[in-house]
């Protein structure tokens, strides 16, 4: 069968030549046959299909080496890695449109800590930490004050004081004026400050060198909450009867989940559940969500570390923060089905209404 020149085989394949020698080096797409004295490639029609593949791969933004481990698959294997890889794309592009609402707000001169409300509001909070039934010591953290909600989950054997350490970094931001438009610059200037505390108790050397924490924090303008996450710590907000979760979980098992390579109801009890993806911790990977949410008299609040919610089903979290009016009164009932579901891990709940000013 006749060979195409790499400009016949270029327009075919809708790739450029200079596409097909940088496919050729990195061993992706290599040439039926290369002229040992003028070094002119030449491909076969049969490598039509690979290339248009690789063509559409790149269109759609997929690194190269993983264009070359999904050209290497069959067909059916192949689906599957785009759906995954597709997946990882929309959770992405999901957890910066927010961010990127924001900015579109700010830079049009629209001040985003203006209330859109006609009655001032404010907050009514509990914040409740119990060590459970299993472990021998408390590594949560949980905060609440009048401008700032906050919880840590600590790990490591230096991860009591870690997750304390993120959060007393954050606790200056009750006092400080935050600029309207630098609202969710103060918070990651903040999260910096956690960081480098968290790496001060996780000194290398040091018996607490494996120390880090999670961290999910809000901090209150008045109409508005600026949201900071990392890690696998959870933000519930219930608004006219409905529960909506508004964080992501930064696990290895939620990533599959994202894929679409496993299901919740699997990701319940596998092995990694607790396998962190971000985190405040030496070596660890610790970029944050950052989010504003748009506050209603009404809304209540829930943050909470991974010891209730793996263990307490969501109709209960729904039924408890619907049914229970007070704060204290509802994050020592959560506390408490936790601890009655067997508590096997440290458990801690803030529970923050939002209400109309007296």
């Amino acid at each position: 069968m006749e060979l195409l020149t790499i400009g016949a085989f270029a327009k075919a394949s809708r790739l450029s030549p200079k596409a097909l020698r940088l496919y050729d080096e990195l061993g992706l797409l290599t040439p039926a046959r290369v002229d040992p004295d003028t070094g002119y490639r030449r491909y076969a029609p049969e490598q039509l299909e690979r290339a248009r593949l690789v063509a559409w791969l790149r269109r759609l933004g997929m690194p190269l080496a993983r264009i070359r481990q999904v050209c290497a698959m069959d067909p059916g294997e192949a689906a599957g890695e785009i759906r995954a890889y597709w997946a990882r794309v929309e959770a992405d592009t999901a957890a910066r449109r927010d961010l990127a609402a924001f900015l579109v707000d700010h830079l049009t001169g629209k001040d985003p800590a203006m209330s859109r409300t006609t009655a001032p509001l404010a907050l009514r909070y509990a914040a409740l930490s119990d060590t459970g039934r299993v472990r021998a010591s408390n590594q949560d953290t949980a905060y609440a004050g009048s401008r700032l909600l906050a919880v840590a989950d600590g790990y490591g054997s230096g991860g009591a004081l870690a997750g304390a350490a993120a959060v007393d970094a954050l606790r200056s931001l009750e006092s400080e004026t935050v600029p309207a438009g630098d609202l969710l610059g103060a918070l990651e200037d903040a999260l910096g400050r956690a960081e480098q505390a968290v790496h001060g108790v996780a000194s290398p050397g040091d018996d607490g060198a494996d120390a880090g924490t999670t961290l999910t924090a809000m901090l209150w303008t008045g109409s508005q909450l600026a949201l900071v996450h990392i890690g696998d710590s959870r933000v519930h907000l219930l608004r006219d009867g409905e529960l909506f979760r508004i964080t992501h979980d930064h696990t290895v098992v939620q990533s599959l989940i994202d894929e679409g390579r496993l299901t919740p109801e699997e990701a319940a009890s596998h092995p990694q559940r607790s396998l962190l993806m971000r985190a405040l911790g030496r070596g660890a990977d610790s970029t944050p969500d950052l989010r504003l949410h748009d506050a209603r008299a009404g809304d209540r609040y829930l943050l909470c570390s991974d010891g209730l919610s793996t263990v307490v089903p969501a109709g209960d979290i729904h039924r408890v923060l619907a049914d229970t009016p007070e704060p204290e009164a509802a994050v020592r009932e959560l506390v408490d089905l936790a601890n009655a579901s067997g508590g096997p891990d440290n458990v801690s709940c803030v529970v923050a209404d939002v209400v109309a000013q007296a």
